[in-house]
């Protein structure tokens, strides 16, 4: 009856083992399908940028081709208005790219606003140390000069002890 209580229990934690180990396997797979998400997030941030230099090469082309077009157009108007919206698309994609710089700027400056937050916290840290520290000083520098009070005290104490000796010598003799 005995033996079988003992083989139950060692099945029991056989069990237990067992699904304890499918649990890690089961977080080792969330961890490596979190990896596999995030390098194809790389990969897709990568394609996301290889398409917005095909974008621009195709504008640059595009460019190409009205230039083109402007030079073999006879009409100095024309040539001026087509100038006219060139520069226009100019500034259009200098808005763009300055969009553009504006997102990568903002998570920059959030991670710089972290570091400075924690640089700040750190040199309060530090700050505070030393005040203690001045403090501790400031209580050493006042017991000492307590001490120099006291020796003082006892130096004139002494002083007057000489005195009255000397006055009872005086009064003696």
């Amino acid at each position: 009856m005995e033996k079988e209580g003992k083989r139950e229990i060692k099945r029991w934690r056989e069990r237990e083992i067992a699904s304890e180990r499918e649990k890690e396997r089961e977080r080792e797979g969330e961890r490596e399908r979190e990896r596999e998400r995030e390098r194809e997030r790389g990969r897709e941030r990568e394609r996301e940028r290889e398409r917005e230099r095909e974008r621009e090469r195709e504008r640059e082309r595009e460019r190409e081709r009205e230039s083109k077009k402007v030079r073999e157009s006879k009409s100095e108007g024309e040539r001026e208005r087509e100038r006219e919206r060139e520069r226009e698309r100019e500034r259009e994609r200098e808005s763009e790219r300055e969009r553009e710089r504006e997102k990568e700027g903002e998570s920059e400056r959030e991670r710089g606003r972290e570091r400075e937050r924690k640089r700040e916290g750190r040199e309060r840290e530090r700050e505070r140390e030393r005040e203690r520290e001045r403090e501790r000083e400031r209580g050493k520098e006042i017991e000492r000069e307590r001490e120099r009070e006291r020796e003082r005290e006892r130096e004139r104490e002494r002083e007057r002890e000489r005195e009255r000796e000397s006055d009872r010598e005086r009064e003696g003799g």
